[in-house]
């Protein structure tokens, strides 16, 4: 079983059972006092269950089980008392888990979404980057056509491969495409 297996789940049951135990205690001590709780939730359940179980146990046994006698008023009372008392317990523990589920994947939700704006903000950041790097491309092509002095051409030279270290492109390469946008692991 995997409860078995992987002790902080058995730990959890257990904390969990524990803290629907007084709720579903009370429950049962108004199942036993109310009539209208006794006559109508605890009583039918109790009989079908009875019912279920001595038909299971009759034909394992190798009997014809025709008809199987009802339990007692008092005996039906406290068995609807306690299945009703597992089925809140249950209920309990079923909610825990789901409310866990909803919780870690609006969580893995939000982790999706902020790197998404990181990726974009990257994005956003390279192809500015780009451009820059256009612009003193066509800077220095002006520059070296009007023949400006050189220390304005070495400057501008400089910002340039500023630029290309930022970009990481060697001085000889013209800038490529942005990449495209990897595909975020499941």
């Amino acid at each position: 079983m995997v409860v078995g297996a992987f002790p902080m789940a058995k730990l959890l049951y257990l904390g969990i059972r524990q803290v629907s135990k007084p709720l579903a205690n009370r429950i049962k001590e108004a199942a036993r006092r109310s009539e209208f709780f006794k006559t109508y939730i605890c009583l039918p359940p109790a009989q079908l269950y009875h019912w279920a179980e001595m038909r299971a146990k009759m034909s394992i046994m190798g009997f014809n089980a025709q008809a199987v006698k009802p339990l007692n008023e008092a005996a039906a009372a406290e068995l609807g008392a306690e299945l009703l008392g597992e089925a809140t317990i249950f209920i309990v523990a079923c909610s825990c888990l789901v409310l866990e589920f909803w919780r870690q994947k609006l969580q893995h939700r939000r982790k999706k979404k902020q790197q998404r704006v990181a990726w974009n903000t990257m994005q956003e950041e390279v192809d500015h980057l780009a451009l820059v790097l256009e612009e003193l491309q066509v800077r220095v092509e002006e520059t070296a056509a009007a023949a400006v002095k050189p220390p304005a051409l070495e400057e501008l030279r400089k910002q340039m491969q500023e630029v290309r270290a930022q970009l990481c492109i060697q001085d000889g390469d013209k800038p490529s495409s942005p990449q495209a946008e990897p595909t975020p692991e499941e």
